[in-house]
């Protein structure tokens, strides 16, 4: 369930990031690479936690 969200939240951000730049607002790319950025770490946590237990 926690690897499902954590890429739900890398293609949010990649969309945000996308969409910010044919805005061309440095803001919502900003949001958008920090989105992706913290979704990154919780998909290696996740994976890293599913390896763990087996």
């Amino acid at each position: 369930m926690r690897l499902l969200a954590a890429l739900l939240a890398v293609a949010l951000g990649v969309a945000v990031f996308v969409l910010g730049g044919a805005d061309d607002s440095p803001g919502l790319q900003g949001i958008g690479a920090v989105i992706v950025a913290g979704a990154a770490v919780l998909l290696v946590r996740a994976v890293r936690r599913d390896r763990h237990r087996l």
